[in-house]
């Protein structure tokens, strides 16, 4: 008797599996399809997309970034200080007091080698 109840619940189970393929497969197809015929074929381009303003800048052409608190952790800005680079979950309280203090103030890092030798050293 009861292997007659585990066959069931394998059947069962075997079939919600192949229904919910089915149901997966047939969606898919169907958001394909529409892509297709909406021309949006860019989702799998190459296209660049980038931000006006200056907050998109070549690394090499940077002036410098700066650290600040942001929230209770570490920030990275550029040189104007009001664009966000790149946040960080280095929380102050970790940091030394000294270091605490020059980024209360804006801690300035010239080059992008010493920006992430910096951060990596103060992580984790």
């Amino acid at each position: 008797m009861k292997s007659r109840y585990i066959i069931g619940f394998f059947t069962v189970f075997l079939f919600a599996g192949i229904i919910l393929a089915a149901g997966y497969q047939f969606t898919y197809n169907r958001v394909m399809e529409r892509q297709a015929a909406q021309g949006g074929d860019e989702i799998y381009g190459t296209e660049s997309i980038a931000a006006e303003g200056g907050a998109v800048k070549n690394t090499e052409e940077e002036e410098g970034y700066y650290l600040r608190e942001l929230h209770g952790f570490v920030a990275v800005y550029l040189s104007d200080k009001e664009t966000v680079y790149e946040f960080t979950e280095i929380p102050i309280n970790d940091l030394p007091e000294e270091i605490q203090q020059e980024i209360a103030t804006g801690k300035y890092i010239p080059t992008v080698k010493e920006l992430y030798a910096f951060l990596e050293n103060y992580s984790s």
